[in-house]
């Protein structure tokens, strides 16, 4: 049998499998059709400071190859988050990368500030830094576009959560160069980085002849972003293996919906895995594909699931 251990920058899971944040809720809808405490890590939708009620509607809309969708970080807030969905997480044994979101540095140090003094702080495994949030502050932009917000952000998390506390900066693939926004985020405190979040798109409606969503744009997920996700996770493990940036793990996410898919992600530099889109019409997908990865991986004689990461580099 393979050892499916793996250590994500101080991160020590059971096996690579997660799900994605923002498509499982915080974990009771998910439990329902498995144990989700089976799964390497649950990964929350992103939380905020305060209450967020997210766009109007129309959020969503399907594709040829996935989804669109423009929800707006809709949410109970850090406080509620705290007081109910992690206590639950916690009483059926889920280890928790927490995902975090605001609206500049000093919301998403105030969100981790609050986590970091919960009472079931014990149970988080890490904090996902989502960076790929609009930027308030700077016109609508996204953290994860610039480095030196990219930067600011993950310095401010790192100076409020106790040492040693893994944190991973969840980027966006919708920039010129991923690199240097990799590398700012990792030397500013990251110890891993997400890749990757939605891509931009929009639909429109041809009966109506307007933007399907209210929001006019979205992010795109699912299968059709599966090869961006592939690119994106082997150029920056290529720079960090060329030296370029320093070498830290990768949670790979984009358009998982087999264990093959998982693979393939993986022998770009993926050291872990993250489902998704997929849940939406398998609940179970996450744990289905943990399955199909292991019996891939026994079936190649694998020993260590860790041998595998960036095994596709020459």
């Amino acid at each position: 049998m393979t050892d499916l251990r793996v250590d994500l920058g101080g991160m020590r899971l059971a096996n690579p499998l997660m799900t994605a944040s923002g498509c499982a809720a915080n974990g009771r809808e998910l439990h329902r059709f498995f144990d989700i405490a089976s799964l390497g890590a649950f990964v929350t939708k992103s939380v905020k400071a305060a209450p967020a009620s997210g766009r109007g509607t129309p959020r969503m809309a399907e594709t040829a190859g996935g989804m669109l969708n423009s929800i707006g970080l809709q949410g109970p807030g850090i406080d509620a988050f705290t007081a109910v969905d992690l206590p639950w997480l916690a009483g059926v044994g889920a280890r928790v990368l927490v995902s975090i979101a605001g609206g500049d540095s000093v919301e998403f140090a105030q969100v981790a500030a609050t986590l970091a003094a919960a009472p079931d702080w014990g149970c988080v495994a890490g904090i996902e830094v989502n960076i790929s949030c609009p930027n308030v502050a700077n016109r609508g932009l996204v953290f994860a576009c610039d480095a030196g917000s990219s930067a600011e952000v993950l310095a401010a998390v790192r100076a409020v959560v106790p040492a040693g506390t893994p944190l991973f900066a969840k980027l966006s693939p919708d920039v010129t160069d991923l690199v240097p926004i990799a590398g700012a985020a990792l030397a500013a405190g990251a110890d891993g980085l997400t890749m990757i979040n939605t891509v931009l798109g929009m639909a429109i409606d041809t009966d109506r002849m307007r933007p399907h969503l209210f929001g006019v744009t979205g992010g795109l997920s699912g299968p059709a972003i599966r090869p961006v996700a592939v690119r994106a996770i082997w150029q920056v493990h290529a720079a960090m293996r060329a030296g370029a940036i320093p070498m830290a793990p990768i949670i790979g996410v984009g358009g998982v919906r087999t264990g093959r898919d998982a693979l393939e992600l993986v022998a770009a530099g993926a050291g872990g895995i993250q489902v998704g889109t997929a849940t939406f019409n398998d609940p179970r997908a996450p744990r289905r594909v943990l399955d199909e990865l292991t019996d891939l991986l026994d079936a190649r004689g694998v020993d260590r699931f860790a041998d595998l990461v960036g095994a596709a580099h020459p």
